[in-house]
Formats: structure tokens, C-alpha cells, sequence
């Protein structure tokens, strides 16, 4: 356990998260095969207290490659675009080296036809010690994951049942998520790039109404557009408040999968705005 601990911490130090990751694993084998003689040694664990969160970020980034490779896989066969997403990911949390080439185990080991995924899950939640924000979060970027193609085959979809259930979700939780994520993207692709009130090409060609983004905005911000304007303040209040990144690091999401989780807060805070400009509302 020491080695887990003192490898956790100072991978931490010299690289944050990564490094955390990468000095688990490297602490994980000195405990099988060190341990003894290094607390013949007497050891620094005096000096520490618990350790949980630091192990708890690298068990969170460990599943997240993992599980995207088995929902990648799920189709049978990985696409170009799928692995351009797991390494685009890399990227964004600043994975190099030996730290990038763990994750990018990970997703390998994640391919495996024997993969436990069950246990993978049940790990992971008890990590986050069964906090549903967290283990939300880490759901959505899983969707995200399965749709980065465009669609959701009913393989992927099917994993994506299992770890919601796995994570205590019902299925009426998953389908949710799976509905708001839609709203999220089309809606997104129609704000890119484009001044306020008006659509990209694409959306034109496809038949994506203004009405239909409007309607979108309201899916995401979970209300109706036959609510008052104060429901539909206290809801958008709600979510923003839910997706605030200091409470998601508070409750043990890792610094570098904010990066992940920003987007939800822009479409919040752009749905918001486009129902806000309808309504008249101040």
C-alpha cells in the first residue's frame, strides 16, 4: 500500500493527475515485490494522512480509457474517429509519454473481449465513494464517447446500459442523459461559429428549424416552454449551480476532465440566453 501511496504522491507532484496515474501503477508493483524491505526502512507513510483523493483521480482516468475502449469496440470494429477522440482527450488533460501510453493501454485493454467491465465500474464507483454528480459527469463523457461517429449503435448503447446500471442509474436516467445529450449537440453545431439567431448550412440543409433549436434549449435546460420565466430561472440556477467547477473538484472530479465537463456548461449558459432573448426575459 505504500508504495501505491508515496508513487501517487509524487507522480502528483512532478505532473499532476498524469503523473499520478503513472506513479500508482509504478507504486502497485513495488508493493508486491518491495514492501517488506522498504518498511524495514521505516517508510514516510508517518507523514502522510489519507491518500484516497490522489488514488481516486487515477482510478478515475484508468476507467475512463478503459471503458471508452470497450464502448468503442462494442461495433466491432474501432474507428478512426473513435481513437482521434480517446486521443484528443489525451491532449486535453496534457497526457505525455509514459503517462499517454498508459491511457493509451488502457483503451487497448479496454478493446479485450474479457474485459471486466463490471468490476471495472464497481471499482470506480466506490472510489467516488457513490457520488452521483461524479459518476454523472463521468456517464456523459462516456456518451459523448459512443456518439463521437454520429450515432449510437445499439452495441454501444447496450454498455452504456450495463455501466448506468452497474453505477445504480435506472434506465429511465440513462435514456435521459442519452436525450439531453442529443438536444446538447445539435444544438451546439447550430451555436458554432454562428451569430445569434442564425443556423450553419448543414442545419439548414437538414431541416433544423429555429423552432426546433428553441425547443432544444429547453430539453437542455430540463424544462417547458409552458413554464414561467421563474421555473425557468430557478432551473437554469440549478444546473449551472450542478456544473460549477469548483463543486465538481470538491466532490472529487479531477482538475484535467473539467476540460471534459465544460461544454455542458456552454450550452447551459447558451440555452439560457436564446430563451431569454424569446421570452424578453431580464
Amino acid at each position: 500500500m505504500i508504495g501505491r501511496i508515496l508513487g501517487t504522491l509524487f507522480g502528483f507532484m512532478f505532473a499532476r493527475i498524469p503523473g499520478a496515474i503513472l506513479g500508482f501503477i509504478v507504486g502497485h508493483v513495488f508493493d508486491k515485490g518491495y514492501s517488506q524491505d522498504f518498511n524495514q526502512m521505516g517508510g514516510f507513510s508517518r507523514f502522510f494522512t489519507s491518500q484516497d483523493e490522489l488514488k481516486q483521480h487515477a482510478i478515475f482516468f484508468h476507467t475512463l480509457f478503459s471503458v471508452m475502449g470497450h464502448v468503442a469496440k462494442a461495433d466491432g470494429q474501432v474507428s478512426d474517429a473513435e481513437i482521434r477522440m480517446a486521443s484528443a482527450l489525451m491532449d486535453q488533460m496534457g497526457l505525455e509519454g509514459d503517462v499517454r501510453r498508459e491511457a493509451q493501454n488502457a483503451f487497448r485493454d479496454g478493446k479485450a473481449a474479457d474485459f471486466p467491465l463490471k468490476a471495472t465500474i464497481i471499482e470506480f464507483k466506490e472510489s467516488c465513494h457513490g457520488r452521483r454528480d461524479i459518476l454523472q459527469v463521468y456517464l456523459e463523457i462516456l456518451i459523448q464517447a459512443a456518439y463521437v461517429d454520429g450515432k449510437l449503435d445499439k452495441a454501444e448503447q447496450t454498455i452504456l446500459e450495463n455501466v448506468a446500471r452497474y453505477m445504480g442509474f435506472k434506465e429511465n436516467d440513462l435514456l435521459y442523459l442519452l436525450s439531453v445529450f442529443e438536444a446538447e449537440l445539435r444544438f451546439r453545431q447550430g451555436q458554432t461559429g454562428q451569430g445569434r439567431g442564425q443556423q450553419s448550412k448543414q442545419q439548414r440543409s437538414s431541416g433544423y428549424s429555429a423552432q426546433q433549436s428553441l425547443a432544444d434549449a429547453y430539453k437542455i435546460l430540463g424544462c417547458q416552454a409552458s413554464d414561467d420565466d421563474k421555473t425557468v430561472k430557478k432551473a437554469y440556477r440549478k444546473l449551472m449551480g450542478e456544473n460549477h467547477p469548483d463543486k465538481l473538484v470538491s466532490k472529487g472530479l479531477p482538475k484535467q476532465a473539467l476540460e471534459l465537463a465544460k461544454n455542458k456548461t456552454q450550452d447551459i449558459q447558451a440555452a439560457y440566453e436564446m430563451i431569454k432573448e424569446k421570452r424578453g426575459m431580464r
